[in-house]
């Protein structure tokens, strides 16, 4: 039994370009850089080299403008009031002016992550900017934990063929379903879904990582992590519990600010996010008992039965000569009442092993 048995035969594992997704593969990292390049293209090409240096997997943008995600209205509902928000004081469309990646910087931070040997895709947020990420040949789109009751857009992004993310942010099971009816029934390529509380940062009390099976299970699809925690912890866990996939938010340094970098990984995080979900992928292995071949040569210091004390031929096998003691090269322990009592076939050393042929047989 390997780590992929709870995996129904039809899940076979798929790539995203060439990087192989599914259970036997460590999980795929995706790095989002969101609006952390605080609007600069020099800043976002940093950004595309850290996540490589760091060995993600890929990096995630998102497309958007500010007019294709809301109206330019500063009050009412398009006001963000909310005293616990990181963007407390911000109209909508003001924030989303700010946190955009402009569309001519798509092309070459997409370059530059082949470059660096990753891969480049997007969070397209309507039909437009599906269009536009469709002309520059993304392998993949992402469709934001926000945005899965936008069907229509699930609908578009799904006939592409294309591996499909999608987070599951705030979303009942029924939401969670309608999106996944409505990706298969456009022919979607295969998909991902990803456990995502969508809190900025997320308490980790609000996680709720055993989700990730039963996802699995329920809407038989590979089931990850899209995680707004602080550090790493909850990130490995997913692993242990079937995560083929991770992404967290990644900035060059909190210090600079941005809209997402209070809850964002620094660059040497991302590097140990990476080597722990791999290790701790690694560590899965199969299902096994007894020992490993490294686990062998610490099987001599397991207790077993030694004499304590000389005795002689004939002698008589007592508490007082005999005993459960390190190292292991004498029987096992669970013989003890069988010996107590029989006596020695030849004179026994003490510090000897006991072994059945130092012990007289019962006569037929």
């Amino acid at each position: 039994m390997n780590i992929s048995s709870d995996f129904p035969a039809d899940f076979p594992a798929f790539q995203i370009e060439n990087r192989p997704v599914g259970p036997e593969h460590p999980p795929f990292i995706i790095a989002e850089m969101s609006g952390n390049h605080n609007g600069s293209l020099e800043k976002a090409l940093k950004l595309v080299d850290a996540a490589a240096d760091a060995g993600a997997d890929a990096l995630k943008i998102q497309t958007y403008t500010a007019d294709t995600m809301t109206l330019d209205i500063s009050e009412g509902e398009f006001f963000i009031e909310d005293p616990d928000s990181l963007w407390k004081g911000e109209s909508l469309y003001k924030l989303y002016e700010k946190a955009h990646t402009p569309w001519a910087w798509h092309e070459p931070i997409f370059n530059r992550c082949r470059e660096k040997g990753m891969i480049g895709f997007s969070s397209p947020f309507d039909a437009t900017a599906v269009d536009f990420l469709q002309d520059l040949h993304v392998p993949a789109f992402k469709i934001a934990s926000f945005e899965i009751v936008d069907i229509p857009l699930i609908r578009k992004v799904a006939a592409t063929g294309k591996p499909m993310i999608i987070s599951t942010g705030m979303s009942t099971e029924a939401e969670i379903w309608e999106a996944v009816q409505a990706a298969r029934a456009a022919n979607c390529g295969p998909l991902i879904l990803l456990k995502c509380t969508s809190s900025y940062p997320a308490d980790p009390l609000d996680s709720n990582l055993r989700t990730i099976p039963y996802m699995q299970q329920t809407f038989g699809v590979y089931t990850g992590l899209s995680d707004h925690t602080l550090g790493t912890a909850a990130a490995v866990a997913s692993v242990a519990l079937g995560a083929v996939a991770i992404e967290k938010h990644f900035t060059l340094s909190r210090a600079e600010g941005g809209v997402d970098s209070a809850f964002s990984l620094e660059p040497h995080e991302l590097k140990r996010l990476v080597e722990e979900t791999r290790l701790a992928h690694r560590a899965l292995g199969t299902v096994s008992l007894g020992p490993s071949g490294n686990e062998e040569k610490s099987l001599g210091f397991r207790r077993s039965l030694y004499a304590v004390a000389d005795i002689p031929a004939g002698g008589l096998l007592s508490v007082d000569n005999i005993r459960a003691i390190r190292p292991g090269y004498g029987l096992p322990p669970k013989y003890w009442d069988d010996l107590l009592g029989k006596r020695a076939k030849t004179a026994i050393k003490r510090g000897t092993a006991l072994q059945w042929n130092l012990i007289e047989s019962e006569p037929d």
